[in-house]
């Protein structure tokens, strides 16, 4: 069996020294708030580049938190690519703005400043780019075509934990940026949390007061305005802070399970491209296939592990199939192609060339019997 994602064998380095934070935390009672939070605001800044961060409850609400400290909202439009997960377009719903969903580029199914383009409008006021799969968007393109138009620039980092473009972290490449820590992703914590980073001292101000019940931070016991409750944990901040330090290794073996996947997998089955200027951490490790249903269903037969992110692109899914859109074909397109194939830092290099091999058998290719050896063997993640 080779399974999709291993949190178990992800976690066990950690496994002691997670009993200890547990201990330090019951000891010190620092449930919400406390040091290790505002350790981890401080580490997380630096790892992005940024001048702040601020933890909240999730990546979704950090999403919605963002276009409420930016004032965006009812009569609003935001740009949002349509091949995404749902909680980037309903957290503009959620915030009384109207999503318009634009198409992705065929290559690496990111949006690109011509996708954009092709959604602007009069009541346009945002755009959230998406860094999706693991994979950093074209950023200075979108920030230009951003400018021009006098448009708020939001990035959805939620799968890109330290991802860069030319060596500028993402987190760190719009006016704010919104991250998840859900237990799956790059960086997780052991449930669910999220943050926000930014340059801007007013937006990381909002978001920290609409975060806290509308609470200033120097101001105890006055509500300015009506917030909400959503704070980061002590307990998962001081996970994050332990699992920080060893995540640019993690992601490091990402990337070689990234270039055995690129070396053995047949043509039949491409990869989503990764552009030369972007560092990419391989959230998801996607391949494209015309018999999709039929390779999974061969894939989970032989014990392997498959997702598929997404099978509907946003405006096909219920409560957004109203909304201002572009020509979406190549998304649509992708939707019913796309499949995700195991990729996390535990793996070895036999069970990547075991998935290759399965992949091969499928189609009918020999690709998969080229040698793995060239590629260098896989980094044990640990201290």
């Amino acid at each position: 069996m080779i399974p999709f994602l291993d949190l178990a064998a992800h976690h066990s380095v950690h496994r002691d020294r997670f009993h200890e934070l547990l201990d330090e935390i019951l000891t010190t009672s620092s449930f919400v708030g406390g040091n290790y939070v505002e350790r981890f605001e401080h580490d997380w800044a630096e790892a992005c580049g940024t001048a702040h961060a601020v933890g909240v409850a999730n990546g979704t609400d950090a999403l919605e938190l963002v276009l409420q400290a930016m004032g965006i909202g009812r009569g609003d439009e935001v740009i949002v690519p349509t091949n995404t997960f749902v909680a980037t377009a309903a957290a503009v719903v959620r915030v009384g703005a109207q999503p318009v969903f634009c198409d992705v580029e065929p290559d690496t199914l990111l949006m690109s400043g011509r996708t954009v383009e092709a959604a602007l409008g009069p009541n346009v006021t945002a755009v959230i780019a998406v860094h999706l799969f693991g994979q950093p968007v074209n950023m200075p393109e979108i920030r230009s075509l951003a400018d021009r138009h006098g448009l708020a620039v939001i990035e959805d980092a939620a799968q890109a934990h330290l991802a860069a473009w030319d060596d500028q972290p993402v987190g760190s490449l719009g006016d704010a940026a919104t991250f998840s820590f859900y237990p799956g992703k790059n960086l997780g914590a052991l449930g669910d949390g999220g943050a926000v980073t930014t340059n801007d001292s007013e937006i990381a101000r909002n978001v920290r007061q609409l975060s806290n019940h509308g609470r200033p931070a120097d101001i105890p016991n006055t509500h300015v305005v009506a917030g909400r409750n959503s704070r980061l944990d002590g307990l998962q901040a001081a996970f994050l802070c332990e699992k920080l330090q060893l995540l640019e290794h993690a992601n490091s073996n990402r990337r070689r399970h990234h270039d055995l996947y690129r070396r053995l997998l047949p043509p039949a089955t491409p990869q989503v491209t990764v552009d030369e200027r972007a560092k990419a951490v391989h959230h998801l490790e996607v391949i494209r296939s015309p018999d999709r249903d039929h390779l999974v269903d061969h894939l989970r037969q032989s014990g392997i592990g498959v997702g598929i992110h997404y099978s509907a692109p946003c405006h096909q899914l219920g409560p957004f199939r109203d909304y201002r859109r572009t020509d979406t074909s190549v998304a649509d397109g992708a939707s019913v192609e796309i499949l995700s194939l195991p990729i996390f830092p535990e793996m070895t290099e036999e069970q990547t060339s075991a998935v290759c091999s399965s992949v091969s058998e499928f189609v009918g290719s020999d690709t998969v019997h080229q040698s793995p050896t060239h590629v260098g063997q896989v980094e044990t993640v640990g201290p």
